[in-house]
This record gives C-alpha cells, sequence and structure tokens, in this order.
C-alpha cells in the first residue's frame, strides 16, 4: 500500500510535468505568432519607411524600417499638386459617412419588422432577404438598372444600392430577437408605440452590433474602388481615393514613371515608389486609427447570444 508521502510526491510530479508541457506549448504559440505578427507588420512598415523617404535616395533601395533620408515632398505633392486625390479624399469620407449612417438607420428599421412576432410576413421575408444573399443579376443588368435610374456618374450610386444588405438584416434581426419580451411589454403599457419601442428600448440595447455594422460598412465603403470605376470613370468629380490609387498603381506599374514627372526625374525630390507608398498610406491610415476605438464592439457585436429574463 503506497504511503501518502508518495502519493504526494507522484502528484508533484505529474503538475510538474504538465507545467512543463504547458510552458513548452506556449513558447511555441508565442514564436508562431511572433513570426506571424512580422511576416504581416514587415510591409506596413516598410511602405511607411518609403513614403518618408526622400526620393533619390529611395531609387537605390534598401530601406527597410527607417528611412535613411527623412523627407515629407511626397506627401507635399499629393496633397497639394495632384486634385484628383483632394476629390478622391473628399468624396471617399463623404460616402463612407453617409453611406455609413443611412446604411445602419435603415438595416436597423428592417430588421425591427422581421424580429417582431405579431408580424404575419416574418418568415417569407426572412427567406427573401437570403436569397439575395446568393442570387444576384450580375453586372450587365445592374448597370443597366442604375442607368435606368439615373445613378450612373452621381454620387448616389455608392449610397443607394447598399442601404440594405441582407446579411447585416439577419444578424440585427437575430441580436434583437434575443431581447426579452418583457421589455417591449412593459412599454406598451405605458402607452409606447412601435417607433418608440424602436428608439428608446430596442436601439439603446443593439448599440455593440450598430456599432459592429456600422464599422463593416464604413470599411467597405472606404475600401470600394470598383463602383467609381464602373459607374463614375467619366466623372472625374466622383472619384474615389481607392480608385485613384489603383489608377496610381497601374500607371507606375505599367509606364515605371508618374505623370508630371517624364524626363524630369532627377529634378524631383520623390520617386514613384515613394509617391506610391505615400498613397498607401493616406488611404491605410483612417482604418488605423478607427479600428482600435471600435474593437470592443466589433467583438461583441458578432457575439449573437440570448438574453434570458
Amino acid at each position: 500500500m503506497a504511503s501518502l508521502e508518495n502519493v504526494s510526491r507522484e502528484k508533484i510530479r505529474i503538475r510538474k510535468k504538465k507545467a512543463t508541457s504547458e510552458t513548452v506549448v506556449d513558447v511555441i504559440i508565442s514564436v508562431v505568432l511572433i513570426l506571424f505578427a512580422i511576416v504581416v507588420l514587415y510591409p506596413l512598415i516598410n511602405t511607411v519607411a518609403y513614403s518618408f523617404s526622400d526620393g533619390k535616395d529611395a531609387i537605390y533601395g534598401r530601406i527597410h524600417l527607417l528611412p535613411r533620408v527623412w523627407s515629407l515632398e511626397s506627401y507635399k505633392e499629393l496633397l497639394t499638386n495632384r486634385i484628383s486625390i483632394r476629390n478622391g479624399a473628399v468624396v471617399t469620407i463623404a460616402r463612407t459617412l453617409i453611406g455609413a449612417a443611412i446604411g445602419v438607420i435603415a438595416n436597423a428599421f428592417l430588421a425591427f419588422i422581421l424580429s417582431r412576432k405579431k408580424f404575419i410576413y416574418n418568415s417569407a421575408l426572412s427567406l427573401f432577404w437570403v436569397i439575395t444573399i446568393y442570387a444576384q443579376a450580375g453586372l450587365i443588368p445592374v448597370l443597366c438598372l442604375y442607368r435606368r435610374l439615373h445613378l450612373t456618374q452621381s454620387f448616389w450610386v455608392y449610397i443607394v444600392p447598399g442601404i440594405i444588405s441582407g446579411i447585416y438584416v439577419l444578424v440585427m434581426r437575430t441580436y434583437m430577437k434575443s431581447i426579452p419580451d418583457s421589455l417591449e411589454e412593459a412599454a406598451k403599457l405605458d402607452g409606447a408605440g412601435y417607433i418608440r419601442i424602436f428608439w428608446s428600448i430596442i436601439s439603446p440595447i443593439c448599440m455593440p452590433v450598430y456599432a459592429a455594422i456600422a464599422l463593416f460598412i464604413a470599411t467597405a465603403q472606404w475600401n470600394s474602388w470598383f463602383d467609381a470605376m464602373i459607374y463614375n470613370r467619366f466623372s472625374p468629380q466622383y472619384t474615389t481615393l481607392q480608385y485613384e490609387l489603383m489608377k496610381f498603381f497601374n500607371y507606375v506599374v505599367s509606364s515605371r514613371t508618374l505623370p508630371g514627372t517624364i524626363h524630369r526625374q532627377g529634378s524631383y525630390p520623390f520617386s514613384p515608389r515613394t509617391l506610391r507608398s505615400a498613397l498607401a498610406v493616406i488611404t491605410m491610415l483612417p482604418l488605423f486609427i478607427i479600428y482600435p476605438f471600435l474593437q470592443k464592439y466589433f467583438v461583441s457585436g458578432l457575439t449573437i447570444r440570448g438574453v434570458k429574463d
């Protein structure tokens, strides 16, 4: 029969073995995550380094984490001499703010209607919005429809077609269904109508999912360039920042130079590489600033959980 002391020593030995194995696993996971972070962050840091580099020095390359010769001329060139970049920035900011605000309000109203149990067309409309997620008409019919509606060559082609999204409606509806019915019943006893219930009862509780959806819509609006190329290609006043970035990259790749710098590269304190990097930083910077503040809403809004009475 084993003594109590031997049993205790055996338990201590097992615990030490488990602790050692857990430490090894933690070290391996940490090393993998560090390597992954390096792979992800190095291109971003390198792009920032090139954007702040002097154009003549950047021609020699071999710039990694920090510029050898610091310069802001690439940013000055983009923000002062490139009118299309400034117009694109204004349009992109406008479509991001307006699209996110209208999109959240419209999707929230529709989700509230579909989340009401007494709404007789609840299942039919929910199925309809699911179908719209998978069934799409294609580019040519959509382009013809937008022309008939006079949306092409206008700013509202960025806003109107994407006001309602089946995915966002279903996510909001699921979140609203998790809210206890007793809150709505108590509000009705106090004489509140559906509009008052939506604004005063449902919406404050749904702020996390509203913030998550707003973040999704704003990100999609900010990164969108295809719609500008298809619908507003011949309207430079409605160009977007991402579309200008795409044209800029394509021009540099195809011609190996820049508009306005042909045959005069030596007299300019910037290069195609530094201008391209500066424009990339300008387009990425707002999202890098916003994401840390909305991260908690991003996580909580996607975690759809039930709420019990």
